[in-house]
């Protein structure tokens, strides 16, 4: 399983490096495009930065109302950590594989929920989008 992940994940950084337009778009799709849940992780890789990544993780948890209970980051790792309404914790690690390109790994509480990681994904890929837009 784990090798397979790699794989995967190598596929991805491959195409980010040669179809830089299309990954975008292709990330946003869902599971086909690059979006994957296993074992309560759900990650991702972001055709981004990490400084932007980081800053559309914290304008996101921000929307959906979490409260940060950690927040570190260095120039190629971050993490965030969230506290929600119910205390069930969540964390967002960010890891920049690229200058231009960006892995993301969320965890919601201690085995995972996939439709809550996804709304977090979701609304982190939003806030991307929308500051892309704005430029």
């Amino acid at each position: 399983m784990y090798k397979s992940h790699i794989t995967l994940i190598g596929l991805l950084i491959s195409l980010a490096i040669i179809l830089p337009g299309c990954i975008a778009a292709a990330v946003g799709a869902g599971a086909a495009g690059g979006v994957v849940y296993i074992k309560g992780d759900l990650e991702a890789v972001e055709a981004k930065n990490i400084d932007a990544v980081y800053a559309a993780t914290k304008k996101a948890v921000g929307q959906l109302g979490l409260i940060i209970t950690k927040d570190s980051k260095s120039v190629r790792k971050a993490e965030i950590v969230t506290r929600d309404d119910e205390d069930r914790k969540t964390t967002i690690k960010l890891k920049a594989t690229s200058d231009e390109a960006t892995k993301l790994l969320i965890r919601v509480g201690i085995f995972g929920n996939e439709v809550r990681s996804s709304l977090i994904y979701q609304k982190i890929h939003d806030a991307l989008q929308k500051s892309e837009s704005q430029f």
